[in-house]
């Protein structure tokens, strides 16, 4: 968004002709809204705006929920913001760990602020491109007094510690127009990571990164928890001082709708040793490989290594949990086409789940090779085994709650 179409929008007209517009989901929805509003006279810059929030708006309720209709976007700030249920367990560590305010570097749109302020914090949002940060002051608004927002860089927005406040940072580096957002090399975010670990050692932080980030490249002495919501990782974050917790340095926090599950331990798990393939597989949440927990989830389960380059577990126990997603092995097949289109058939299978690892495979291309027909479900899983490649065939077993 450019700030013409901003200013074009903030303004009591803009904001309920925004209202008043509806949900925009798709570009034929997109298109027409634009040939209604254009032709009841609208400015350019004012239709662009309207329609864009709109747009984004529909897109934003998969992290703000109801939040969404009332907030503003960019479309690099809705990509870069915080889910709000993860957000909200942000706010709720900065709170157990005693803070009473916040200085939110690199605010964005607002998302983590908005967590922060619900929790009763006073924040400071900060961000240095002038039209984010005018979107996070309207929608950080309803809190009144208890937030600043200020268009200004980290670095000359943090000032001196104080009891009482933690700091909470996103670096990254925003592309120009608002487009898009991208992770960068450790050397190239804003602010640097240099700086920011340098303030994370001296005052309680957390800093959100991308859940691929260098493990080599994290602060020794600070906890390190992937997060993931739904069944997928979004990030990383570096918790220090006041704000890591005693004795825990690795975490893997799930988080599925309103309920969470979290493994922590003081380091790296060692992984269990390799069996051979039992009744049950079991493919570990990305967050506990990330954090390279698999062997403290392995013996939870009285399970095994598959393979020990391969990120799943077998066992002959029907035992679940939260850890992992857990099939049922049905059939194991050398990895061709024939002998799996014959258990299909067999099996009456007409709707398959194909998942892989540890081979060269496409999915959609291997799915386009297989005959698929009946009432039945399975899942296909196309792994290495030490030199030999092979199809399991399974079925999901419920997760444990």
């Amino acid at each position: 968004m450019e700030m013409s179409e901003l200013r074009a929008l903030l303004t009591p007209a803009g904001l309920e002709l925004l209202d008043g517009t509806g949900e925009v989901g798709s570009t034929a929805e997109a298109a027409a809204a634009v040939s209604r509003l254009r032709a009841a006279g609208h400015s350019p810059d004012l239709v662009s705006a309207v329609v864009g929030q709109a747009h984004l708006r529909a897109k934003a309720a998969a992290k703000f929920g109801p939040f969404a209709a009332r907030m503003l976007f960019t479309r690099a700030g809705l990509e870069q913001a915080t889910r709000l249920g993860v957000a909200a367990r942000h706010a709720q560590r900065l709170r157990s760990a005693g803070m009473t305010a916040v200085a939110d570097l690199g605010c964005g749109i607002g998302g983590d602020a908005l967590a922060f302020a619900g929790a009763g914090l006073d924040v400071l949002a900060v961000d240095a491109d002038e039209v984010t940060a005018a979107i996070a002051a309207y929608n950080l608004a309803p809190f009144g007094d208890s937030v600043t927002v200020r268009h200004d860089t980290a670095e000359d927005a943090l000032g001196e510690p104080r009891p009482g406040r933690a700091v909470w940072m996103d670096p990254a580096r925003r592309t120009s127009g608002h487009s898009e957002t991208r992770r960068v090399a450790a050397d190239d975010y804003s602010p640097s990571l240099d700086w920011a670990f340098g303030v994370a050692a001296r005052q309680p932080t957390g800093i959100k990164l991308g859940p691929a980030h260098d493990r080599d490249a994290l602060p020794d002495d600070a906890e390190t928890q992937w997060i993931s919501a739904d069944g997928s990782v979004v990030e990383l974050v570096v918790w220090t001082r006041e704000l890591a917790r005693d004795g825990v340095r690795r975490s893997a926090l799930l988080i599925r709708g309103d309920r969470s599950h979290e493994l922590t331990a003081a380091a790296d798990a060692e992984d269990a040793p390799v069996r051979d393939l039992g009744a049950f597989l079991h493919e570990p949440d990305g967050a506990v490989i990330r954090a390279r927990l698999i062997g403290d989830v392995a013996r939870s389960l009285d399970a095994g290594m598959l393979d020990p380059r391969i990120a799943y577990l077998t066992s002959d126990t029907a035992l679940t949990s939260p850890f992992v997603q857990s099939f049922r092995v049905r059939d194991v097949l050398p990895m061709n086409t024939k002998g799996i289109n014959a258990a299909l058939k067999a099996n009456g299978i007409g709707r398959l789940e194909i998942k892989k690892r540890g081979v060269d495979v496409d999915p959609a291309a291997f799915r386009r090779t297989l005959t698929l027909k009946g009432d039945a479900e399975a899942t296909l899983i196309l792994v290495r085994i030490g030199d030999r490649r092979r199809a399991i065939l399974a079925d999901r077993v419920s997760a444990a709650d």
